[in-house]
């Protein structure tokens, strides 16, 4: 009877000791891929932004072009 109650105990404690250690790789898989996907997007951002502000540069300059050949000369 005894014996019995020594394998259940150890029983118990390998399936608590397993569900840490699943809990705990899948935190840390979640961690890995908030990561991964922090690297990717923060280049894509910036790439992004810096599109928006060349495009931006570019139609400013478009703009005071065109003014300029319209404008009369004096």
């Amino acid at each position: 009877m005894a014996n019995e109650t020594n394998d259940f105990s150890a029983a118990l404690s390998n399936l608590f000791d397993t569900t840490g250690k699943l809990v705990q790789q899948s935190v840390e898989l979640m961690t890995s891929g908030v990561k991964v996907v922090a690297q990717i997007v923060e280049p894509v951002a910036k790439t992004a932004i810096d599109l928006v502000g060349s495009a931006s540069n570019s139609l400013g300059q478009v703009l005071q072009s065109a003014s300029s050949a319209i404008a009369p000369k004096k």
